[in-house]
């Protein structure tokens, strides 16, 4: 059990930053969520509104008091725009939001002068097409806009604890699954289109292969990571140590639903610059922590069928 400490979560509305709320809060945390609700949503935050704070973090005096005012121990900084898709179509804002808001929350943290450890998510995105297993060690080399804009703030966080001492943690994110999610990735996209009744899936590439891990399993590593991880500076991979092609995964929806699914190919859902692989090497994660993976496909996919839309 981690010992109680206020934390901030900046977008602990959205679909990670809410389970990760839970969970925290299930460990004893005082959890204040900061979120300006653009993707995530008030009623998923599971915070009174006195620990609820509708602030943007491109808004740099309003972080910079939030955070002042709360004196936190610990701030987890989730807040981004992360569908690919649209920060490619939106460069300039994925930039103002995952760079020059990491910056906000960065010296937000350090004039707070009780901040003493932080996480910020990055992304598999940073990794370039390469078959097998990614390691942490492995050279960078982002292939869209969300991975450039990610790569840059690893290099903020770095030369933020060389700047202050304070305990940095960068959790690298693979593909996340389970209830809430709010962009319309795979798993979602073939979760709302069986809700609604079809059976014949429209898709776009077929063939890609991709690490999914469950939001629960997700916000256990980022709290085993908090409780292992109080000093220095390190990075982490956050996934499962397993792949699964699009196919496989429409697959474990018909296990589930126990009827044929059918896929079609739509033109406009493909992309035309697409990896193959994208595996997690996350023996370092369990090496520093213990922490082993719970939530197969099939058992988060069985939850997702019954899950109902959180307004």
């Amino acid at each position: 059990m981690a010992k109680r400490r206020t934390t901030i979560i900046t977008g602990g509305a959205g679909f990670i930053g809410s389970a990760l709320s839970r969970h925290l809060q299930g460990n004893g945390h005082d959890i204040h969520v900061l979120d300006n609700l653009s993707f995530g949503k008030r009623a998923l935050a599971g915070v009174d509104d006195d620990h609820f704070h509708l602030v943007d973090i491109r808004d740099r005096e309003a972080t910079s008091e939030l955070v002042g005012r709360i004196r936190p121990e610990c701030v987890l900084h989730l807040a981004a725009v992360h569908f690919i898709p649209y920060c490619n179509e939106h460069p300039v804002e994925a930039a103002e939001i995952n760079i020059s808001g990491t910056i906000n929350v960065l010296d937000a943290c350090e004039r707070s002068g009780s901040v003493h450890q932080v996480f910020v998510a990055s992304t598999a995105a940073v990794y370039p097409i390469a078959d097998g297993a990614m390691a942490e060690d492995h050279p960078t080399g982002p292939m869209d806009i969300y991975g450039i804009t990610k790569l840059a703030t690893e290099k903020l966080v770095s030369e933020f604890h060389l700047r202050t001492g304070i305990a940095t943690i960068i959790g690298r994110f693979f593909n996340a699954f389970g209830p809430n999610e709010t962009n319309p990735h795979l798993i979602p996209e073939i979760q709302r289109q069986i809700l609604a009744g079809a059976r014949t899936l429209k898709l776009g590439n077929l063939d890609p292969k991709r690490d999914f891990i469950h939001t629960e399993d997700m916000s256990r590593a980022m709290g085993a990571l908090l409780d292992a991880h109080d000093a220095g500076h390190d990075t982490f991979n956050i996934g499962r140590g397993i792949e699964y092609s699009v196919r496989e995964i429409v697959e474990a929806f018909e296990r589930q639903l126990g009827e044929e699914l059918t896929i079609q190919v739509d033109p406009a859902r493909v992309r035309k610059v697409e990896r193959m692989h994208l595996l997690a090497d996350v023996e370092k994660l369990k090496r520093k922590t213990g922490w082993e993976p719970r939530w197969g496909i099939d058992e988060g996919v069985a939850t997702l069928l019954k899950e109902q839309v959180v307004l």
